[in-house]
């Protein structure tokens, strides 16, 4: 069972007990307005049993519950691709909005991409933000990540065509990151 103990939040299997807190923090319009539709609004105690019933069923959690205090107030996690695709994922996150601002994703982001690498056989992974979220593309880009492409109007949110930000990162910028960090922490 992966449990990554952080300064900021601890990320951990989600799990039965989570749901009233899960359903309180991802109940929010402006976190709605940042992720993709199939991310109910209204987000009910019903929505946040199923999440995490479905996350119970994996051998390998693929999603993170962000836990603060003891509470799940948030989710980093990935979506390993298909087909020609295989080889690459998408990693998501949210985070309740009382917490934004605070580190946490800075902290979190990073944490999930080394349990990416480092657990699953992944050459690419990319995060895609939709127009306007630039605290998002901000955690990326400290994770390391790099711009890759902006798919322009590509993406229908509230009625309004919007450009799409992708970042992606592969497993060789990765490995070579984790080689300096190495070095410059040995002198």
């Amino acid at each position: 069972m992966a449990v990554i103990y952080l300064d900021t939040c601890t990320l951990r299997p989600w799990r039965d007990g989570d749901e009233y807190s899960l359903s309180e923090h991802a109940n929010n319009r402006k976190i709605w307005d940042r992720v993709r539709d199939f991310f109910p609004h209204p987000y009910t105690v019903r929505d946040a049993s199923s999440w995490i019933r479905m996350n119970r069923s994996y051998q390998q959690p693929v999603n993170l519950a962000v836990d603060v205090g003891g509470k799940a107030v948030g989710n980093v996690g990935f979506t390993i691709k298909e087909d020609i695709y295989r080889f690459n994922a998408e990693i998501g996150y949210w985070l309740g909005e009382n917490y934004w601002g605070h580190g946490i994703m800075s902290e979190a982001v990073p944490a999930m991409v080394n349990y990416i690498f480092t657990n699953f056989q992944v050459n690419r992974l990319f995060g895609c933000v939709l127009e306007g979220n630039e605290p998002s593309m901000r955690v990326l880009m400290q994770a390391g990540f790099r711009p890759e492409a902006v798919l322009k109007k590509a993406a229908i949110k509230n009625s309004r065509y919007l450009d799409e930000h992708i970042f992606a990162l592969l497993r060789e910028e990765f490995v070579a990151h984790q080689r300096t960090v190495s070095i410059t922490e040995k002198h």
